[in-house]
């Protein structure tokens, strides 16, 4: 927790204590570590460790050696050793509780790889340090678009460079192992410095980069945790959650690790329920069964296969039942082992009680309303599943309804009309009523030629016969021209007969039969 008094004021300088941002309460800085031992006296006589934790950008710390007993206090910048130049950073942790931090983080306290510090920074170095601080977001921009441009499976998370700018750190994660030595020849051309290359993992990339968890709160590791232990989703399903890896999933693309924090309360708390996987009772009402579960309040629903009351039962009674089972005895109904205020009505009750109490949580019982919703309706008597009042598309005969039996013959030159109520009228030849009797007779000498396979002859240009070829193109612009009303005497001195007005027509102009209705 912060300082009650902490503030920003205008520029961005933390007000309170007045130590900018390095509270004893380590409040304002992000892995800060609390110096339990700051106010004990240490026996007379007695040197002070001599080992320091500075801390560097983002949650990069590392451990130095104070050879030149310097007087440093949390928050001060120091200049320290590197392996080209110095780098500057801020101190976090000195005393005795660095002991405890070389044991966490398993560090030998005689360790020959641990360097040493320099002396504390001046204004010049402080100022070396923001004018190289101030390129990397340019640098970090430049080194993502060669890395793209080799065709690399990896990403560029991060960057840092050192604070006299002679060295720079880029910090990657990668799927699997990745031949990055043209890369690294090519930002030494770029750059001008030395180039060193630090494979993380997606969790420390997310700790590096900070952010906001769901919770509204900052990333606990950016603030506090320092060891990523493994998060599988067995944690989830002890603790009764969805497996939805959009909600599950953090800002790393990884498990929560807040799944782990309350884990070991669950697992001990559902050592109490029944280890089978269908819980059932037997009850004088039939055979109950579990829908769904409660760890922390120790309650279990049960309901009949033909009921949708559910009844909350604890688990203690629930395997006083179920040992009962295992004997031969049945157990008395749901309604009578539960209390009165633990009847829950699924469909009518809304997430209460008999009494108007909430029992619960709705959140729980979302999944099962999802259930109820989808299952299938019951079938009416009468009717099928396809019948047409009911949305389907069944005709069979069973459902069209009862059929006029006395239509009559339709008076000549009447319309058929709307057709009546009660099913399907088809085009049936009882239904056509009689043919006319008024054609008139076919002239003699012409026949109404040979009917083609396959039944009627329809006007139909497949069945006309082929075009005569010897017609020859119209000449452009030339109309047909109207019909000569006198085509001369008809052949072995026959007369036309006068046509009738209600005459049909005797063809289709081809020679063929013609033209049926």
């Amino acid at each position: 927790m912060a300082c009650t008094s902490c503030g920003t004021k205008a520029g961005g300088t933390p007000g309170g204590c007045k130590s900018n941002g390095t509270c004893g309460t380590s409040g304002c800085n992000a892995l800060n570590v609390y110096d339990w031992f700051k106010d004990m006296d240490l026996p007379t006589g007695y040197k002070p460790f001599n080992v320091v934790e500075i801390r560097f950008k983002g949650s990069r710390k590392e451990f130095f050696r104070n050879t030149n007993n310097l007087e440093l206090y949390t928050g001060d910048y120091v200049c320290v050793e590197s392996s080209i130049g110095f780098d500057i950073g801020t101190v976090s942790a000195t005393g005795e509780i660095v002991r405890l931090q070389l044991k966490k983080y398993r560090v030998r306290e005689d360790s020959e790889e641990m360097r040493g510090i320099q002396r504390v920074a001046s204004e010049k170095d402080l100022e070396r340090r923001t004018e190289a601080k101030s390129k990397e977001d340019q640098t970090l921009e430049r080194a993502r678009t060669i890395a793209f441009s080799l065709n690399l499976q990896m990403k560029i998370s991060d960057i840092e460079i050192q604070g006299d700018g002679r060295k720079a750190i880029f910090f990657y994660t990668a799927e699997s192992r990745v031949d990055f030595r043209e890369l690294i020849k090519r930002y030494a051309d770029e750059f001008k410095v030395k180039i060193e290359m630090r494979h993380i993992s997606y969790r420390e990339e997310a700790s590096r980069l900070g952010g906001t968890g769901v919770c509204g709160r900052e990333l606990c590791c950016s603030t506090w945790l320092t060891d990523y232990k493994q998060v599988n989703t067995g944690a989830a399903r002890v603790q009764n959650l969805s497996i939805n890896m959009e909600k599950l999933a953090g800002q790393c693309g990884r498990l929560k690790c807040c799944l782990n924090y309350e884990l070991d309360q669950y697992v001990e708390a559902i050592d109490a329920f029944p280890k089978a996987k269908v819980v059932k009772l037997d009850t004088v009402m039939g055979m109950a069964y579990a829908r769904k579960t409660d760890i922390l309040k120790k309650l279990m629903w049960f309901s009949y296969d033909d009921n949708q009351t559910w009844v909350a039962l604890p688990v203690a009674t629930v395997n006083e039942v179920m040992e009962d089972n295992r004997n031969g005895k049945q157990a008395a109904a749901l309604q009578d082992l539960a209390p009165a205020s633990a009847i829950l009505d699924k469909v009518n009750g809304n997430g209460q009680d008999q009494n108007n109490d909430f029992i619960g949580n709705n959140e729980l019982l979302q999944d099962d309303e999802f259930a109820l919703r989808k299952r299938a309706p019951e079938k009416r008597e009468g009717r099928g599943p396809n019948d047409r009042r009911k949305g389907g598309n069944d005709r069979r005969p069973e459902n069209r309804g009862p059929r006029p039996e006395n239509r009559g013959p339709r008076p000549e030159g009447q319309n058929r009309g709307p057709r009546p109520e009660g099913g399907n009228q088809p085009s049936r030849p009882e239904n056509r009523g009689p043919k006319p009797e008024n054609r008139g007779p076919r002239p003699e000498g012409q026949n109404r030629g040979p009917r083609p396979e396959g039944g009627n002859q329809p006007n139909r240009p497949e069945n006309r016969g082929p075009r005569p070829e010897n017609r020859g193109p119209r000449p452009e612009g030339q109309n047909r021209g109207p019909r000569p009303n006198n085509r001369g005497p008809r052949p072995d001195g026959q007369e036309r007969a006068p046509r009738n007005e209600n005459q049909a027509p005797k063809g289709n102009g081809d020679g063929g039969a013609p033209a049926t209705e």
